[in-house]
């Protein structure tokens, strides 16, 4: 397999997966689709199996100063919560997708959708309630669908809400999380944990499975809804607020040329922060607190939210 991308490896695969459930009349990785709230002939077979996609359950993390692997330009997660700061390198999240994490004594589930550019950050619980998620093997709109081990419902990433399984309807809490460079995040974060490449599987951290992909149009997955009102991997900082959608698509906050614009959203006055140098957008409320927005491509937002409002220089 030497020389084949993870894509063209994971569409070869994908496509004798469905072959297969066709033969057998199986295609939902032995998840029970039964009453989903999206259509099941819209989930699809990523090509790995379930867990084929191994989550990392048992985190390590080492100091900024002992990650030798990062590059100033590399992209991570970031995640602020109760006076500790943790990054998460997208080098790692491109082969595990999720981190079942812990921050003071609260669990997080820190999940990466390489598929859609998407990171959000959950909360998974605490102790005796404590949710563990792991890599379904089926896609919606092209981006992930998790699934608790404890009662094995299938859990939409971007709609943040369990759409299959016995807690359909339930929604996710999803704290801030910052999609931004190593550079950046470090000199805001100087104490900041890193997640260490000591995940205990064998996987080549250096090696990028996605290769060019952020660059290309191409989709190796359905969505139900399109626009080509930008670059399909335009990157976009998506908002909700109050069942209202807006995208700050990364061209026009560009254009705005600007550190920080106001813009009036849903009723309330939000601050958007953007740098161009980093790649990085955040946006706040009128008090200072940073709302959990989501960095996505521009197709994958879309794809879910086609009513979306979006911010534009020309307004």
């Amino acid at each position: 397999m030497r020389g084949m991308n993870l894509f063209r490896y994971a569409a070869l695969v994908a496509l004798l997966s469905v072959l297969v459930s066709v033969a057998c009349g199986r295609g939902d990785n032995g998840f029970d689709l039964a009453g989903s709230l999206i259509p099941a002939d819209e989930i699809h077979q990523g090509g790995p199996p379930r867990d084929g996609i191994p989550s990392i359950d048992r985190p390590k993390f080492m100091a900024a100063s002992d990650a030798d692997f990062l590059a100033d330009t590399d992209r991570v997660l970031g995640l602020a919560r109760d006076g500790q700061a943790k990054a998460y390198p997208i080098a790692i999240m491109n082969w595990h997708e999720i981190v079942n994490d812990r921050v003071a004594e609260e669990s997080i589930a820190v999940t990466y959708c390489p598929l859609c550019g998407t990171g959000v950050a959950f909360v998974a619980g605490a102790d005796a309630r404590r949710r563990s998620f792991g890599v379904s093997g089926l896609l919606y709109n092209s981006d992930v669908l998790l699934y608790d081990r404890e009662t094995e419902s299938l859990w939409s990433q971007l709609r943040m809400q369990a759409v299959a399984g016995p807690l359909k309807g339930e929604r996710l809490t999803a704290v801030p999380l910052t999609h931004t460079s190593w550079r950046a995040w470090r000199l805001e974060h100087p104490d900041t944990l890193v997640l260490s490449t000591e995940t205990g599987f064998g996987r080549n951290y250096a090696r990028d499975p996605y290769a060019g992909y952020a660059q290309k149009s191409d989709l190796y997955f359905p969505v139900k809804n399109r626009s080509r009102l930008y670059h399909p991997k335009e990157r976009v900082l998506g908002l909700e607020i109050d069942g209202r959608f807006k995208a700050y698509p990364f061209a026009e906050l560009s254009r705005a040329g600007v550190e920080a614009i106001t813009d009036d959203f849903a009723g309330r006055r939000l601050s958007v922060i953007f740098d161009p140098a980093a790649e990085s957008a955040r946006a706040f409320d009128e008090e200072g607190t940073e709302l959990a927005a989501v960095t996505a491509f521009w197709f994958a937002w879309y794809a879910f939210h086609p009513a979306t409002e979006i911010f534009s220089t020309t307004d």
